[in-house]
């Protein structure tokens, strides 16, 4: 939910512990259907009507490829069923894993402009026009000819004649309606028009906020597991050493005794959209937009993700903030180790796309934030740090919290920043906060409506780990009955919460997903839980082996190697727990200051980070697109995207042709 278990000042040494044209005369070319939603026709009052979508319309894909398979899926209903799809065809290997190569935006945050979408280039954050399929669809005349005309009021229009049951692909100019005339011709039957009017909407949709908007533990292509062990030492009242899965591919040294840099270890990382910001394709934010895109034929989305795991109002959407990790790469010589404020960002892009495209503005801003701002993370590090040697070290380094704490900064620092946030986004959304979407949070910590009963399962990947039931429950209790009601007050203006014009101040807030997480918190399990769970992820907290000399070799007490370990397969559990978040990413921090790096992989800091830095306690992709599965109809609410269309089609007898005026095409 938050930037679990990272500490919230970088100088302590405990912190990093838990922490998308043809030329006017040019004829129009007959092209194959793509596999696409079926395209809203312009009118449905019987007979023949010209349909028409755009191609590709989730612009921050270079590939429409990428776009098609969401399609496919998304006609089974929601998103978490495509998410379930995906995760099915892919082996739980992520659908993500190739994608994020093939984007608008590369894996340091930056915006290609152009950007070649399908082999044309394009102009991200401003097009000029969008690839559109259209065809005759209805009662079409077997054998008949379509004569097509399309007229963007510029030049002379273009124009094809082809078999009616062709689909044609053309450039539609933006901002400007395409004037769309075909004649059907069939035998001795009397010729028929249909009109109407293409008129693309380009969307432009961002996301802010921190973790669970960033999409924290669900890497676009997930670590690659090694079956053998890698050895990590323990902190004074440990059991010395402890041995857990090693990376796939790393070929330095696995035991304790032969210390290796942390560059070596790093060219086997897990891959982000933004390393630094644990960003995902996955992320309840992305899926949206996408949801969006694929739902609705005759509009393009343009989405600009910005948000970053650890994000406080403060430090993250006002200021800078602390990287996540460093990009995976083979010299390692270079890190971003700072983070550029989320706003400043947005107004940077907005100002570009302005002085390009006057009349280019912000439809809808994504947010989810708070959570950090009242420490979150010390209250999951109270929960699950037992030993007493970890808890009497981080409660003085300030990685433990409590719900006191949490709750006056509940009662007076979060409604301040909130305000101050609330009166920054105006300018950005021409004063309109019902444009911002504010998706809360949801309790991690929930099965059958009721607390995780603690314990170490889910927990075990770290000697010092056990969710004490007490502390869980305390916490559970404060996030049910306090956070995620007030964070309601924040966004809507009420319950005490003062606002300088209520009407105008309410966001648009969601907050429907949080019922369904009721049974599916870390605790969740299923008889329909993947195989390697199942077997190898111990109910009582006994998944690896103590032996320090068996457990070099192989880890896993139930003898099945890590590698067959799948985190994007469908699993009752919607939040990710320690384990997975170990199985998933192992993320090793490097974004801080060399002062405070450990002096080897081996480190008993890395132990504790790797088994939390990458997501434990935040929603998987399934947790993800139940959040986007709620926000959906929200967002086309907002954006009225389910009003009638305007366009209309007209189909009526051509006039006897006037063999004056007759002239061959």
């Amino acid at each position: 939910m938050t930037e679990i278990l990272a500490l919230r000042h970088p100088l302590k040494l405990g912190l990093i512990l838990i922490g998308l044209a043809l030329s006017a005369a040019e004829p129009l070319a007959a092209q194959p259907a793509p596999l696409a939603a079926q395209p809203a026709p312009l009118a449905t009052d019987g007979g023949m009507q010209i349909s028409w979508e755009v191609r590709n319309r989730f612009r921050l894909f270079r590939e429409e490829r990428d776009f098609t398979s969401h399609v496919e899926t998304l006609r089974a209903g929601s998103v978490l069923a495509s998410e379930q799809a995906l995760g099915l065809q892919s082996d739980g290997r992520g659908w993500a894993r190739n994608t994020v190569n093939r984007l608008c935006i590369d894996l340091a945050g930056r915006v290609s402009e152009p950007c070649s979408r399908d082999n044309v280039k394009e102009s991200y954050l401003t097009p000029t026009e969008h690839p559109v399929t259209v065809r005759l669809t209805g009662a079409i005349p077997v054998g008949a000819t379509c004569a097509w005309s399309f007229d963007e009021g510029e030049g002379p229009p273009r124009t094809s004649t082809l078999d009616c049951v062709e689909p044609i692909n053309f450039r539609a100019r933006y901002g400007r309606p395409t004037l769309v005339n075909v004649e059907v011709s069939s035998g001795a039957e009397a010729a028929q028009r249909v009109t109407g009017e293409i008129m693309v909407r380009d969307i432009l949709i961002a996301g802010l906020g921190d973790s669970i908007a960033s999409g924290e533990g669900n890497p676009d292509r997930p670590i690659a597991l090694s079956d053998e062990g890698f050895c990590f030492r323990s902190y004074i009242g440990g059991p010395g050493q402890f041995y857990r899965p090693s990376r796939a591919g790393y070929k330095g040294g696995r035991a304790c005794e032969a210390p290796e840099t942390l560059q070596v270890w790093q060219r086997q990382s897990a891959l982000w959209l933004n390393a630094a910001c644990h960003r995902s394709l996955y992320s309840y934010q992305t899926r949206t937009a996408l949801g969006l895109a694929a739902r609705y034929p005759h509009v393009a989305v343009t989405y600009l993700p910005l948000a970053c795991t650890g994000a406080t109002i403060a430090d993250g959407l006002f200021g800078s903030q602390r990287a996540r990790e460093c990009l995976p790469g083979k010299s390692g010589a270079s890190c971003q180790t700072n983070v550029n404020a989320q706003l400043a960002e947005l107004r940077e892009a907005l100002a570009a796309a302005k002085k390009r495209q006057p009349g280019r503005h912000l439809d809808l801003l994504l947010l989810s934030i708070g959570a950090n701002d009242i420490n979150f993370s010390g209250l999951v590090a109270d929960v699950i740090v037992d030993n007493s040697t970890e808890r009497t070290l981080f409660r003085r380094s300030g990685v433990i919290g409590s719900v006191d704490e949490s709750r006056a900064a509940l009662a007076r620092e979060l409604p301040q920043s909130f305000a101050k946030l609330r009166e920054a986004l105006k300018p950005l959304l021409g004063g309109d906060l019902s444009r911002v979407l504010y998706t809360s949070y949801a309790n991690p910590a929930l099965n059958n409506d009721a607390p995780c009963p603690g314990g170490r399962a889910g927990f075990d990947i770290h000697p010092s780990f056990n969710a004490d039931p007490a502390r869980l429950a305390g916490v559970a209790g404060f996030v049910q009955q306090e956070f995620l009601p007030q964070l309601k007050n924040l966004a809507l203006c009420r319950g005490g919460v003062l606002c300088r014009d209520p009407a105008a101040d309410r966001m648009t807030f969601v907050d429907a997903h949080q019922a369904a997480f009721g049974n599916h918190g870390f605790c969740a399990r299923a008889s329909s839980d993947p195989e390697f769970d199942r077997a190898c992820f111990s109910p009582t907290g006994d998944s690896f082996d103590p032996d320090i000399v068996s457990a070099a070799s192989q880890p896993m007490l139930c003898g099945a190697g890590a590698s067959n370990y799948r985190p994007y397969l469908p699993r009752a559990r919607w939040i990710r727990d320690a384990n997975d978040s170990y199985f998933s990413a192992m993320t090793y921090p490097q974004g801080l200051p060399a002062a405070i790096q450990p002096a080897d992989v081996h480190d008993a800091t890395w132990g504790i980070v790797s088994a939390v830095y990458g997501g434990a306690v935040h929603p998987s992709a399934e947790g993800h697109a139940a959040m986007a599965d709620a926000a959906l109809p929200a967002a086309a609410s907002v954006l009225h995207l389910d009003a009638a269309d305007p366009a209309e089609v007209i189909q009526e007898p051509l006039p006897p042709p006037d063999p004056a005026q007759r002239s061959d095409r």
